[in-house]
């Protein structure tokens, strides 16, 4: 019985341990990501290249979107100004927050969401025989905010996990509930995977992120997160911190500020904060390449013991 209780705690305190790393890592993202717009938005000689970035055909808001924020035009009060230093200020806030540990839970199930809206929001052209003759995206909006995607995956991990440990929200609410690994673990490193797999095979094209790394290589690392087996979805993970810290490395510039040069790989302190946390718990073994033969051969079985009853 004590062994029983002191194994509980331990993975307990795994939990608790991985929920702090995706915390941190999550929140690095929303720091970097408030600072930088934030200090462009309120910059007397940066603010109108800023909204112009945003609301451009190489922007992040398509029409459907503007028309459906802005109902009243861009010149009533609620403008693309006022639209983007309000959701900048606030992703600094939630960025402070889950690095601290407060409010955890419904920020990580609003953003969960909301990582979406940066998919279906993204202009982009991609008809067969048509002439681009602005710039735009031109592959697909999925392709292109995989990494968004991923966060959503992360997002709705923590949110299952819990504010984890050095946590405000700990110190007020003890969040203690069965945690079911092998399906979050599913999500997390599936989630991660799309990231490698996309880089992997359609890097070759327009704004998607390869990390400066040979293709080839992230494919199988996108490939062994899905179908390995425990040991090998941790070494994948190890992969997964080492893809981005070369990634990192290669991005630094000395001519640029600090927030210039984090606003640049700061998807990447999560997508690394999300290889640790498979190096620490696993992904679970649910439709890895043993599962799926195991689950196979069950079939497989059934079905000739279905046949022999019929015959």
């Amino acid at each position: 019985m004590e062994t029983t209780q002191m194994d509980l705690t331990k993975t307990t305190n795994r939990y608790d341990q991985a929920a702090l790393i995706l915390r941190v890592g999550l929140g690095l993202v929303f720091v970097i990501g408030g600072m930088s717009k934030l200090s462009l938005l309120l910059s007397a000689t940066a603010h109108d290249g800023m909204v112009a970035n945003y609301m451009g055909t190489a922007g992040y808001i398509n029409t459907i979107f503007q028309q459906f924020l802005f109902p009243g035009g861009t010149d009533g009060f609620f403008n693309p100004s006022v639209f983007l230093t309000a959701l900048s200020a606030f992703e600094l806030f939630a960025g402070i927050s889950l690095i601290v540990g407060f409010l955890v839970k419904p920020l990580a199930l609003f953003y969960a969401f909301l990582m979406w809206t940066f998919v279906v929001s993204l202009p982009v052209l991609t008809v067969p025989g048509v002439e681009v003759t602005v710039k735009t995206y031109t592959s697909p909006a999925l392709f292109v905010q995989v990494r968004d995607v991923a966060l959503s995956g992360m997002f709705f991990t923590l949110f299952n996990l819990g504010s984890g440990a050095m946590s405000v929200d700990n110190r007020f609410f003890k969040q203690r509930k069965p945690v079911n690994w092998e399906v979050l673990g599913l999500l997390l490193r599936f989630s991660l995977a799309m990231v490698f797999i996309v880089a992997g095979f359609f890097g070759a094209f327009a704004k998607i992120a390869t990390f400066g790394t040979w293709q080839p290589l992230l494919a199988v690392i996108g490939l062994l997160l899905i179908f390995g087996n425990d040991k090998v979805i941790r070494a994948a993970g190890v992969a997964v911190v080492v893809v981005m810290l070369w990634y990192m490395a290669q991005k630094l510039n000395m001519d640029k500020g600090i927030i210039p040069n984090l606003n640049g790989i700061k998807r990447e302190f999560a997508l690394g904060a999300c290889g640790g946390v498979l190096l620490l718990l696993g992904g679970g073994n649910l439709f890895t390449l043993p599962d799926l033969i195991e689950r196979s051969k069950r079939y497989i079985a059934e079905l000739k013991g279905s046949n022999n009853v019929t015959a």
